[in-house]
């Protein structure tokens, strides 16, 4: 049986994530999204289920730094969340005695406003995961936890509140990795994500995105993370519809690793959502074959 590593403890998001991409795999809780993926990489699981980007509060700067800080790891598959709360204390406690909130950065982005309202007087205690939070208030180092509803089937709480949100659409976004191997086959509805670093002269970054313009690619996220060694100095992270064995997101990216000082490729990998016209791959065809006729003295 192959096993996958998910953000725990048990009762996360990511597990249930991860029950969703891999429903016959043995899963394996993990302390952080550093962990899950180093797992992965030791070869101590097959895969690992992180967060990478939530829909109020943006991406999820953990698994971004820990999917290029060491060996090589792809995104094979993704699963979308609808995202609401539940307020676990307990089970002798009620809001009156709620002092400390705990839960993981991202859930508090989500839950301030309703925080606000119901607990004014509590402080926020930030925790590596929303589980964590509830082995917190077990442990009696916090009074309440903002966790997923699925927390209740894994730990003696009480719960405060359901449905807690302060966006009633709220999602997150999960990535199923493994190590380099044999890459899912185009769909149709696919997303590439790589990471690239522009050459430090002006209009480089412009050039970048002009070579997935000039394709017709969609370009679904940019973000600049810092790369932690001098001031200034950025990687970009870009997500983009299509497929790498697809003509025009494989010409895309030979042109970034030729004009970026470093590229990593992070997966190609079906996209959920509905589908959307993307590049004509008759039109790179006849190209190509143009080029090859060109080439070869048969054509002008």
């Amino acid at each position: 049986m192959t096993a996958t590593a998910y953000l725990g403890p048990e009762g996360t998001f990511a597990e249930q994530a991860a029950r969703v991409l891999v429903p016959g795999d043995e899963l394996r809780s993990a302390v952080s999204v550093h962990a899950a993926i180093a797992a992965l990489r030791a070869r101590q699981v097959d895969g690992a289920c992180v967060p990478v980007e939530n829909s109020v509060e943006g991406s999820v700067p953990a698994t971004l730094d820990a999917m290029v800080e060491g060996e090589p790891v792809l995104a094979v598959a993704e699963a979308v969340l609808p995202v609401q709360f539940s307020v676990l204390v307990r089970p002798d406690s009620g809001a009156a005695d709620v002092r400390t909130v705990a839960t993981h950065p991202h859930a508090a982005a989500q839950v301030r406003c309703w925080l606000g309202r119901h607990l004014p007087a509590a402080t926020t205690m930030l925790t590596d995961s929303t589980s964590a939070a509830a082995v917190a208030v077990l442990e009696g180092r916090a009074d309440a936890a903002v966790c997923a509803p699925v927390a209740l089937a894994h730990y003696p709480l009480a719960e405060l509140a359901s449905g807690v949100h302060d966006k009633d659409d709220a999602q997150t976004r999960f990535l199923l990795l493994r190590r380099p191997g044999t890459l899912p086959p185009p769909t149709g509805t696919d997303r590439t994500s790589l990471v690239a670093i522009a050459a430090d002269r002006p209009g480089a970054l412009l050039e970048v995105l002009a070579e997935f313009a000039l394709r017709g690619i969609n370009l679904t996220r940019i973000e600049s993370r810092p790369m932690k060694a001098r001031l200034g100095e950025y990687q970009f992270f870009l997500d983009c519809e299509g497929h790498v064995a697809e003509d025009a997101v494989g010409d895309t990216l030979a042109e970034l690793r030729r004009r970026c000082t470093w590229v990593r490729f992070l997966g190609s990998y079906p996209r959920v959502g509905a589908p959307r016209p993307g590049p004509d791959p008759a039109g790179f065809a006849a190209a190509k074959e143009w080029l090859s006729a060109v080439r070869a003295g048969r054509s002008a």
